[in-house]
C-alpha cells in the first residue's frame, strides 16, 4: 500500500450519510464517478464538492469502500494515477476529529487493519520519510481517539459503547506499536520534525490522566502497555538487557586497581568517565557496578605492600572513592535512587565475609564501619541505612577470628589516621601561605612534626586522594625558593634556612618519586622564572625510563664555584652554613664529585679523605647527598664494569646515615627520607606482561581476556588503540591467510575489544580527559599517520554535495569502489574533526576498509568479524551521543549492512546512521521501510 493512505485520520468527506432513497446505490456507480472525475481532470477540491452533490446528506449509513475504490482506480495501469491519489490525500487532510461518530471511527479502524501488518515502502527516500510522518500522524489520532473514549467512560450510559470503541482503538495501537520497525520509523519522524512530537506527548499525558476511568482491568493493562510503548520510542536506542546473571566484572576491578596503584593524585573525573563507559558498554546493573568498585578497593587494601603503598591505598579507598561515587551519582542511573544502589551494593558486600575479615585484620579496624560513616557524610547513604549496615557488620564480626593481637592492640589503624590527616592537610596549607620571613622558626616546627613517624606519608596520601597534592607541592617549591634570601643572617637564622631548604627539597623529591614528577611541575611561565627544584628535577633527577647524560651542561657549572665547593668539603671539619647558597651548591656538587673521584683514582686523595668529604656532604644538608648520588648513578652507567668500583663505593658512603653530636635538627627524620629517595634512584623494577587473545578457544576465557586486556590498555589507551585499529586489524582483515584467526570465539572477542578501545579513546580524547600519567607516555608522531593514511584534500567538496542533495546520488550511495575517507564523515563531523589527528584518521580508514569488505563479493570470517564489530558498536552506543565512532561510517554502508541477517533490525539501522542529519534520516527511513 502506498504510504499516503496511512494517516487516515479524516475521511469525513468520504463517509457522508445517505438519504434512504440513495441506499441501494451500487459500487459500480462510484467507480463511474471516479472515472468521470478523472476524464474531466477535476481538482481535489472540485472532487470533494461534486461528491457531496452525488451523495446528498442523509441520516443512516456510511460508504465503507470509497478508499479502496479510489486506490483500485489509482493503481490501474503502469504507474499510480497521481490525480486520483490526490482525491484520497485531500480526504486525509480533512482531519476527522468527530470521535462521537462511532461507525465512522470503526470504518477508519477497519481500513487500518488492511495495512497494519505489512507496512513497507520501496520508493525514494523522501517517500519513506513521508511514511514516517504519516505514522506519527496516525499515532496522535489514535491516542486522541483513545482519550475521547476514556472520557466517555465517566458517563454511565455511555460506558458500554465507549468500552467497545476503546478496545478497537487499543487493539490497533498495540498492533502498530508492537512492531520495532514502526517504532523506528516514528523515531525518525520525531527527529525529522521535532514539533510533530509535541501533540503526541500532550495526547499521551491526557490518556495517562484518564487511566483511572477504565474499570476493565484487561483494557487498562492494554492502555498502559500502549503508553509504555510510546514512551519507549525516544529512548529505543538505549535499551539494553543488564547482566543480572554475572556477579564479577574484571574490567571495573582492574580499572580501579590501576587507578589506585598509579594515579592517586589524578582528578577523579576521568576515572568517573571511564567507569561509566565500562558500565554502559558491559550493561552492568548499578548495585553490582558499585559492589565491584568496593571489591577492588578491599583487594588493594589487603594486597598492597607495607609502608607508602599501603597508605596510598587506604587514602584511595576511604577518601577518593567516596568522592568518585559522589560524581557518579550525578549521572542518570535509571529509575532507582543512587543512594538505594549504594545501600544495595553494601548489602552485597557484607555477604563477602572472608574478604572483609581479611581487610579488617590487615588494617586493624572495622573497615566497613569507617567507610559507611564516610559515605554517609558525603550524602551517599541515609542515616537509617548506615546504622542498619553497621549493625549487621558488627554482629558478623563477633564470629570473626580474633583480629587484635597483644602487639598491635595499641597501634593506630591507618584508615582512622588517614581520615584524621585529611583536615590536617587543609590546616598545613593555610600555615604555609603565611609570610615565611616573619616566623621561619614556627614554620620549621610545623614541618618537623610532619617528618615524624609516618606523618609525612599520611599527609601526602590524604592530600593526593583529595586533589590537594599539587597545591601542597607548590607551597614547598615556594618555600625552597624563599631560602635563596640570605642577607645579613646570623648562625641561628642560617641553620633554620638550611633546614627549610633541606626539608622542602627532600619532601619534593619524595613527592615526585611517590606520585610522579608531573605533580611538581608548574604551568608554563615566563623564561628565567623556573624554580630551582623544577630545573634540577627535569635535568638531574633519575626516573624510570629517563636516561641522564652525566656530561649535560647542567652538571658543568662555573669552575670557580666548583673549586670553592671542593675546598670547602675537603678542608672544613664541619660544613659552614652562614651565607651558603644551597641551590648553587646542589648544582655544583656533580662537578665537585667528579673532581674528587679523579683525585681518588689518581691517588691524590686517600679513602679516609674521601670518607671525610662524603660525611661533610651528608652531615648537614641531606639534599646535597641526593644530588651527588643522582649524578653518580648517571655516571656509573657510562663506565665499564671494571671502572665502577670507586663510584659505587662513594654511592654506598653517601647513602649511609651519619650519626654525631653536631648534626642539624631533625637529622634522623631527614636521613630516613633521604634513604628512601636514594633507594628509588639506585634501584627500579619494571613489570611486563603479555596476553595472546587470539589463541583462546573457550568463549568464557576469551571474554575474560577481553575484560582484563581492556583494563590493561587503560595504561596507555590512546597509543595502544592506534596500534590495534591502525595496524593489527587492517592486517588481519586484508590477509586471507590470517582469516582463520578471526573465528568465534577469539574473533568475536577481538571485535568487542576493538570497539571498547575505539569508543573509550574517542570519547576521552575529545573531552580531553586523559590522566596525567597517560598523557606523559610516549605519543606517536602525527606525521607518521599522515604518511600512513594519505588524505586527498579535494574530497570534502564532493561530500558536501552528497550531504546537501535532496535526492540520493545512486553512484555515490551504492558504488562499493567509490569510498573515500571524507565520505565516511557526516556533515556534523566535517567542520569539527581534524583529519590531521591520528585517531580520527585511523577510525576513518578502518570504516572505509569495513565498507569495502561489505561491498566485495568474497565472504568469510573477515565479513563475520565486521558484523560482530558493528553489532558491538551499536551495543556500546550512548543514547543521544554525538561523539560516537559510528560518525566515521560511510552512508554507503547502511544498505550493505542490512543485507546481513544479524544486522537487519530497525534498531541497528537507527544506531548506525547519523540521525542528526537530514541525509542520515532519509537513509535510515529508506533502509527500515524496506525491511
Amino acid at each position: 500500500y502506498h504510504p499516503s493512505i496511512l494517516p487516515l485520520v479524516g475521511l469525513s468527506s468520504f463517509f457522508l450519510p445517505l438519504s434512504p432513497d440513495k441506499k441501494m446505490m451500487k459500487v459500480v456507480n462510484l467507480k463511474q464517478a471516479i472515472l468521470h472525475a478523472w476524464k474531466e481532470r477535476w481538482s481535489d477540491y472540485q472532487w470533494a464538492i461534486n461528491m457531496k452533490k452525488f451523495f446528498p446528506k442523509g441520516t443512516t449509513w456510511d460508504i465503507l469502500n470509497l478508499a479502496e475504490a479510489l486506490l483500485e482506480q489509482a493503481m490501474t495501469g503502469l504507474a499510480p494515477n497521481p490525480l486520483i491519489l490526490s482525491y484520497l490525500k485531500y480526504a486525509i487532510s480533512s482531519q476527522f476529529d468527530d470521535f462521537s461518530r462511532n461507525i465512522c471511527v470503526q470504518a477508519l479502524l477497519g481500513i487500518m487493519d488492511m495495512f497494519c501488518d505489512r507496512l513497507s515502502c520501496h520508493g525514494k527516500a523522501e517517500e519513506c520519510i513521508g511514511l514516517c510522518r504519516a505514522l506519527v500522524n496516525i499515532l496522535n489520532w489514535m491516542l486522541r481517539c483513545a482519550t475521547f473514549y476514556t472520557e466517555k467512560m465517566k458517563e454511565p450510559l455511555e460506558q458500554g459503547a465507549a468500552e467497545n470503541q476503546l478496545k478497537m482503538c487499543l487493539d490497533r495501537l498495540v498492533k502498530i506499536l508492537s512492531s520495532t520497525k514502526n517504532r523506528a520509523l516514528i523515531h525518525i519522524a520525531k527527529l525529522e520534525e521535532t514539533p510533530s512530537w509535541n501533540p503526541v506527548e500532550q495526547s499521551l499525558a491526557k490518556l495517562t490522566e484518564n487511566l483511572g476511568h477504565i474499570n476493565n482491568n484487561q483494557l487498562r493493562s492494554q492502555a498502559e502497555e500502549c503508553i509504555s510503548l510510546v514512551k519507549s520510542i525516544p529512548t529505543m536506542l538505549s535499551v539494553h538487557s543488564e547482566q543480572l546473571n554475572k556477579t564479577g566484572f574484571p574490567t571495573v576491578h582492574a580499572v580501579v586497581l590501576l587507578e589506585g596503584t598509579m594515579n592517586l593524585t589524578g582528578d577523579p573525573h576521568p576515572l568517573v568517565e571511564q567507569l561509566m563507559m565500562v558500565k554502559r558498554m558491559q550493561h552492568i546493573p548499578s548495585p553490582l557496578f558499585i559492589l565491584e568498585i568496593w571489591k577492588a578497593c578491599f583487594v588493594g587494601l589487603i594486597e598492597s605492600p607495607e609502608g607508602t603503598e599501603e597508605l596510598k591505598w587506604t587514602a584511595f579507598t576511604f577518601l577518593k572513592i567516596p568522592q568518585v561515587l559522589v560524581k557518579l551519582k550525578k549521572y542518570p542511573q535509571g529509575e532507582k535512587d543512587f543512594t538505594d544502589d549504594v545501600n544495595c551494593a553494601f548489602e552485597f558486600l557484607l555477604k563477602l565475609t572472608p574478604l572483609l575479615d581479611k581487610a579488617d585484620q590487615r588494617c586493624n579496624c572495622d573497615c566497613i564501619s569507617l567507610l559507611l560513616q564516610e559515605c554517609s557524610k558525603q550524602g551517599l547513604l541515609s542515616e537509617p541505612n548506615m546504622n542498619n549496615l553497621t549493625d549487621k557488620r558488627t554482629a558478623d564480626r563477633e564470629h570473626a577470628p580474633r583480629l587484635k593481637s597483644a602487639e598491635n592492640a595499641n597501634i593506630q589503624p591507618n584508615p582512622s589516621l588517614i581520615l584524621r590527616a585529611e583536615p590536617t592537610v587543609t590546616n598545613i596549607l593555610k600555615t604555609m601561605d603565611s609570610d615565611h620571613s616573619k616566623s621561619p622558626e614556627g614554620l620549621l616546627g610545623v614541618l618537623g612534626h610532619m617528618l615524624s613517624g609516618k606523618s609525612l606519608d599520611l599527609l601526602l596520601a590524604a592530600a593526593a586522594a583529595t586533589g590537594k597534592l599539587k597545591s601542597f607541592a607548590r607551597k614547598f617549591i615556594k618555600l625552597n625558593e624563599f631560602t635563596k634570601h640570605i642577607s645579613g643572617e646570623g648562625s641561628k637564622a642560617a641553620s633554620v634556612r638550611a633546614l627549610l631548604f633541606d626539608i622542602s627539597f627532600l619532601m619534593l623529591c619524595h613527592v615526585a618519586q611517590t606520585y610522579g614528577s608531573e605533580v611538581i611541575l608548574s604551568e608554563a611561565g615566563p623564561p628565567g622564572e623556573v624554580p630551582f627544584f623544577e630545573i634540577w628535577m627535569q635535568n638531574c633527577m633519575p626516573e624510570e625510563g629517563k636516561i641522564l647524560n652525566p656530561d649535560h651542561p647542567c652538571f658543568r657549572p662555573d669552575s670557580t664555584k666548583v673549586e670553592s665547593l671542593v675546598a670547602l668539603l675537603n678542608n672544613s671539619s664541619e660544613m659552614k652554613l652562614v651565607q651558603m647558597k644551597w641551590q648553587e651548591a646542589c648544582m655544583s656538587i656533580s662537578a665537585a664529585i667528579l673532581e674528587i673521584l679523579n683525585a681518588w683514582e689518581n691517588g691524590v686523595l686517600t679513602f679516609e679523605s674521601v670518607q671525610k668529604i662524603t660525611d661533610n656532604i651528608k652531615g648537614k644538608v641531606c639534599s646535597m647527598a641526593v644530588c651527588a648520588v643522582a649524578w653518580l648513578v648517571a655516571h656509573v652507567r657510562m663506565l665499564g664494569l671494571d671502572e665502577r668500583e670507586k663510584s659505587l663505593q662513594m654511592i654506598r658512603q653517601l647513602g649511609t646515615p651519619l650519626y654525631g653530636e653536631n648534626t642539624l635538627q631533625f637529622y634522623s627524620e631527614r636521613v630516613l627520607i633521604m634513604s628512601s629517595i636514594l633507594e628509588h634512584i639506585v634501584f627500579s623494577k619494571v613489570l611486563e606482561k603479555g596476553w595472546e587473545l587470539l589463541k583462546e578457544t573457550r568463549k568464557e576465557h576469551a571474554m575474560r581476556a577481553v575484560e582484563l586486556l581492556y583494563s590493561i590498555f587503560c595504561l596507555d589507551m590512546q597509543q595502544l588503540t592506534l596500534t590495534l585499529l591502525g595496524h593489527i586489524l587492517p592486517n588481519l582483515l586484508t590477509d586471507s591467510s590470517k582469516w582463520h584467526m578471526l573465528m568465534d570465539p577469539p574473533g568475536k572477542a577481538l571485535a568487542k575489544l576493538s570497539v571498547w578501545c575505539a569508543s573509550s579513546s574517542y570519547t576521552s580524547h575529545n573531552r580531553g580527559q586523559m590522566s596525567a600519567w597517560q598523557r606523559k607516555r610516549h605519543r606517536e608522531d602525527i606525521e607518521d599517520y599522515i604518511s600512513l593514511f594519505p588524505l586527498d584534500d579535494t574530497q570534502p567538496s564532493k561530500l558536501m554535495r552528497l550531504l546537501s542533495s535532496n535526492e540520493e546520488d545512486t553512484t555515490i550511495l551504492s558504488s562499493p569502489t567509490d569510498r573515500t575517507m571524507s565520505s565516511s564523515l557526516s556533515a556534523s563531523q566535517l567542520h569539527t574533526v581534524s583529519m590531521r589527528d591520528p585517531l580520527n584518521r585511523v577510525l576513518a580508514n578502518l570504516f572505509l576498509l569495513i565498507a569495502s569488505i561489505l561491498g566485495a563479493k568474497t565472504a568469510g570470517t573477515h565479513t563475520q568479524f565486521v558484523q560482530w564489530f558493528m553489532e558491538e558498536c551499536v551495543d556500546c552506543l550512548e543514547q543521544g551521543s554525538r561523539g560516537s565512532i559510528l560518525q566515521f561510517m560511510p552512508f554507503t554502508m547502511v544498505s550493505e549492512l542490512v543485507k546481513a541477517s544479524t544486522m537487519s533490525s530497525p534498531r541497528i539501522v537507527l544506531a548506525i546512521t547519523d540521525l542528526s542529519l537530514p541525509l542520515g534520516r532519509r537513509v535510515a527511513a529508506k533502509a527500515i521501510a524496506a525491511l
